[in-house]
């Protein structure tokens, strides 16, 4: 027989091990992913701030990762070029250039999506001083 220790304790774990599971799934469809790193943590975070339309909060995150001593390059390119995006769509062309370079300047092969590259804004400054064909 199990005394009320345990099945309390059995209880505690169902129901956490119950959260984990809801938390692996997102209503709105978007996968949800594991993060290796904090810098990891804090592009994904800017790339939600962006897609939500909160630009400054997304700056700070992806200026972090930009900073960060522990940021891969990949992970840079990413802040980057979302960097770039902010820029251009907040009329700074010059910022906007200056970030798709600093991108280009790390990984010289860095090319928009076909979908990046049909935007009306950032799509013609990058075309214009970089005319890579998109991926």
């Amino acid at each position: 027989m199990l005394d009320r220790g345990r099945v309390f304790l059995i209880g505690v774990c169902m129901t956490l091990l119950t959260g984990c599971g809801a938390m692996l799934s997102c209503d709105d469809g978007r996968d949800v992913l594991w993060f290796t790193s904090s810098t990891e943590h804090m592009l994904n975070n800017g790339i939600r701030n962006f897609e939500d339309g909160n630009y400054s909060g997304a700056m700070t995150l992806f200026q972090g990762v930009v900073d960060s001593k522990d940021a891969t390059n990949a992970l840079k390119v990413e802040s980057y070029k979302y960097l770039a995006f902010i820029h251009c769509i907040s009329d700074r062309e010059k910022l906007c250039r200056d970030s798709f370079k600093k991108a280009l300047e790390i990984e010289p092969e860095f090319t928009l999506t076909p979908a990046e590259a049909g935007h009306p804004v950032w799509g013609s400054v990058f075309y214009n001083m970089n005319s890579k064909p998109a991926k």
